[in-house]
This record gives structure tokens, sequence and C-alpha cells, in this order.
């Protein structure tokens, strides 16, 4: 080791590693931040959103009804708001979403014969009814006024 000085600290004095460290005063003990709000229960806050759930499905049910005439899509009769039921144009099931271009009002006898069938098979059994949702379905998805024009053309077809 000779050639090589070595550094090495006196007994009392502090070494690099100690030296960055500082005794800060403690924060005075109590009460550190003001007392929290009382928070609402869980069942109210449960109770509210069901409710806002409840009046988001009736503007949705009475924007349907309006865009679809105040009648059955697929059969074409008269509907007050308290008969009709909102359909699901492409079932959820199937993959259709919640989207008012997908809604539409029909009779309960009407919405549960089509039930979960796509479009194109339900207008295929009833031709009818695709040509009264040709007529009366205003506000739905270009896609869908497609499918069921081609779907009854070919059932039209198929009867002559």
């Amino acid at each position: 080791m000779a050639g090589c000085l070595r550094y090495l600290p006196s007994p009392g004095a502090m070494t690099h590693r100690q030296g960055h460290r500082a005794a800060l005063p403690r924060a005075p003990r109590g009460r550190p931040h003001p007392p929290r709000p009382s928070r609402p229960c869980r069942a109210l806050a449960s109770a509210r959103a069901a409710q806002i759930g409840r009046q988001l499905k009736q503007a949705a049910k009475r924007a349907a009804i309006r865009d679809c005439g105040r009648r059955c899509v697929y059969c074409g009769h008269g509907l007050a708001l308290e008969a009709a039921t909102l359909d699901h144009v492409q079932p959820l099931s199937q993959g259709g979403s919640h989207s008012l271009g997908n809604l539409v009002t029909a009779c309960r006898p009407c919405n549960q014969r089509k039930g979960d069938l796509l479009p194109a098979v339900f207008f295929a059994r009833y031709p009818a009814a695709g040509l009264n949702f040709i007529r009366y379905a205003r506000a739905v998805h270009r896609s869908l006024k497609r499918d069921a024009r081609r779907a009854v053309s070919l059932a039209m077809a198929e009867a002559a």
C-alpha cells in the first residue's frame, strides 16, 4: 500500500453519509385535519342512481315514441306512453346497444313476438312488420333500415 493515501475520518467527525441528515422539529400533535363531513349512506346513493336510471329510461322512451309517430313500428297500431315498450332492433344478446338509433317503440305482443330475433330474420318471417318498420321507424340507424328493405324484398319475392 505504498503510494496509496487513504482518508480515515477522525473518531468524532461525520462521514458523507451521515452529513445529509438533519433533525427537523416534529409537527405538533393533535388533530391534523378538520373533521370530514359525513358521507351519505350507500343505500341513499344507490337509490339516487336508480332514480336517475329510471329518468333516463323514461326520457329515451319519450324520444323513441316521438320518433316513431306514437305507433308500434311492427304492426302500426297507435300507442300511448304507458302501453308502449322499448324494443332493441338489434337485440342486446346479439351485440346491439342502448343507443337511440337502436331503440323503437312496440306494443307488448309485437315486442314478445320479435324476442331476440335479428331484424333480417324477423322481417323475413313477418314481411308486413318490415313494411311498417320502414314506414314508422324514422330515427333508427340507416343500416337497420337497409337490412329491413332487403329482408322484405326477399320475402316478397319468395311469396310471389
